[in-house]
């Protein structure tokens, strides 16, 4: 079949391109082109989705997947353009769509959702306060205009934390880099060249969240397999598109055995990271995976009917493998988008 990706050219738009080409299918991404390249084998057709008529000489497909993040007069144009010459249409949403964050258990059946925002929005506006509502608002309305035009030949996912190669959040890979980093003393310095800071990466101190709290991912190799599966056996519906969760503590003491590290957990209570400037699951200065109360429901939602439908979750070893993977290719030591830097690590134990 020839599988068109609004996107991919990169991570999960060119998860889900390789993966379509690995089992032999026709794959055609119509991007910019700017932000990357597509997977070998992948024909690429520059198109700007700012055009009210950028995807009028897209050659006919059997189905779309559309990865388009902040726009909704982007998804209602490709739909104007494509819902009514096509067999199946996968919509990758988000679990931010959720109205409450903090309730564990919620499935699509049993959690409202935000208002929708027919809008479109720069990743600017989203870095200002109520930048995720504005964001899970967008992806509201669009999974509304794909069901409209779609019914069932419309697959909508909302993936949680997505891991694996391409990722350049720091929210999951974080962790298996500072595990294989090791400890540091001290409160500068890159340490050795190689990201392991003159240590054999094995032992020391890291920094963790105390407490009770559950965590849940998705490896881009299996959510990019199952959308693939989605159109090739014409699966509909609204899913989470997310593995179960676990114990907090539990997985950071698994990803730490993944990486042959012998690390000393040092936790510290919610209180205690907000009194030292550290902030949760994301951004400068933060502790990924760590999320407050108000928003302990995003990482606990109930992902068995995905299960049911055939998502199929990696073992954890293999998405540690795939993050620290993608953590080496982009530097242990390089300024991240997400985490904390040796020197505010050694800064918040010192105060602990």
């Amino acid at each position: 079949m020839r599988l068109l990706v609004l996107g991919g050219t990169v991570f999960v738009g060119r998860a889900v391109a390789a993966e379509a080409l690995r089992r032999g299918h026709e794959v055609v991404c119509a991007a910019r082109g700017e932000s990357g390249s597509v997977p070998e084998g992948a024909r690429l057709i520059k198109v700007d989705r700012d055009d009210p008529a950028g995807l009028a000489d897209l050659p006919p497909v059997d189905a779309v997947v559309d990865v388009a993040p902040l726009s909704f007069p982007w998804v209602q144009r490709a739909l104007a353009a494509l819902a009514d010459r096509v067999a199946h249409w996968t919509f990758v949403s988000t679990i931010s769509v959720y109205a409450d964050t903090a309730t564990p258990g919620q499935t699509p059946a049993t959690g409202a959702v935000l208002a929708p925002l027919p809008r479109h929005a720069t990743r600017a506006d989203l870095a200002g306060e109520g930048g995720t509502e504005l964001y899970g608002g967008i992806k509201v309305a669009a999974e509304n205009a794909v069901r409209a035009a779609l019914g069932d030949r419309a697959f909508v996912v909302r993936p949680g934390l997505i891991t694996g190669p391409g990722d350049g959040s720091d929210r999951f890979g974080y962790w298996p880099a500072r595990f294989t980093r090791g400890g540091r003393s001290g409160s500068g310095g890159s340490g050795g060249s190689d990201g392991s800071g003159g240590r054999d990466g094995r032992g020391g101190p890291v920094l963790v969240p105390t407490g009770e709290r559950l965590a849940q991912y998705i490896d881009v190799r299996d959510l990019a397999a199952w959308i693939v599966t989605a159109f090739e056996t014409g699966l509909s519906g609204t899913f989470d598109a997310i593995g179960p969760a676990v114990g907090l503590g539990k997985l950071l003491t698994d990803i730490a055995s993944a990486v042959g590290a012998e690390a000393e957990f040092v936790t510290a209570t919610d209180e205690q990271l907000e009194a030292a400037g550290v902030a949760p699951w994301s951004g400068p200065r933060s502790l990924p995976l760590w999320l407050p109360p108000s928003h302990a429901g995003l990482a606990a939602h109930d992902p068995a009917p995905s299960l049911a439908a055939g998502l199929e979750v990696r073992p954890l070893a293999d998405a540690v493998a795939g993050a620290l993977e993608q953590e080496r290719a982009l530097g242990l030591d390089r300024e991240r988008r997400s985490g904390l830097s040796v020197g505010e690590e050694a800064e918040v134990l010192a105060g602990l």
